[in-house]
């Protein structure tokens, strides 16, 4: 599969937008994070709101992202229990790689997804180095048998908190349809393109069109 290189102007423009946008992000997430951890313990929830969790970043490095929690406590033991229990929302995590309607999300949950707060605290990780503002999404390790032969090309840009497949389908493209787009975006990347994949972004989050 061809794989395109990045120019040294293309690798320098896209670092010094990460650097801009991710300190703005930071600045912003504070307060973020105030807000909601009250409401959470306004509706009783007194677990912590972030969570780490690995995943695949470029070249196939470990990494570790920082997400605010948007589902119960022990999220990943009780989607196992239902995968194991729930036949028809196996064949459905199977194809798409999420539910539709996750029993797990939390009432706070809920609303920080419609708006994409979840994602914040992944303005550290752009700071950091580990992910892009714009990029391939960074999968999980339990996903890497699934994306198949376009693991080897999707590795070679750094995942990004937004992408591609974000803009152009989100949660209406299954998990096979998402692949293609990725490697689309891999072969195709450039300026102008991740420009207009920020726009987008912005544009769906005014929407209210966040993860479901």
């Amino acid at each position: 599969m061809d794989k395109q290189k990045e120019s040294f102007a293309y690798i320098f423009i896209k670092r010094i937008i990460d650097i801009l946008g991710g300190f703005v992000g930071c600045l912003l997430t504070l307060p973020i994070l105030l807000c909601v951890k009250i409401a959470y313990l306004v509706t009783g929830d007194r677990h912590r709101i972030i969570f780490a969790q690995e995943r695949i970043g470029k070249n196939g490095k470990n990494i570790k992202i920082y997400k605010i929690r948007s589902m119960i406590k022990d999220a990943d033991a009780a989607l196992e229990k239902l995968l194991n229990e729930d036949q028809e929302a196996r064949e459905e995590y199977e194809k798409y790689k999420k539910l539709k309607h996750d029993p797990r999300i939390t009432k706070v949950g809920s609303f920080i997804r419609r708006y994409s707060i979840d994602e914040v605290l992944q303005f550290f990780n752009v700071l950091k180095g580990d992910l892009s503002l714009v990029g391939p999404r960074p999968y999980l390790w339990r996903e890497k048998e699934a994306m198949g032969d376009g693991y080897d090309l999707i590795i070679t840009c750094k995942p990004g908190v937004s992408g591609y497949w974000q803009v152009n389908g989100r949660s209406n493209t299954d998990f096979a349809e998402r692949l293609v787009m990725e490697k689309y975006y891999c072969q195709n990347k450039n300026t102008l393109m991740d420009l207009g994949i920020l726009f987008k972004t912005f544009y769906k989050v005014i929407k209210k069109d966040g993860a479901e």
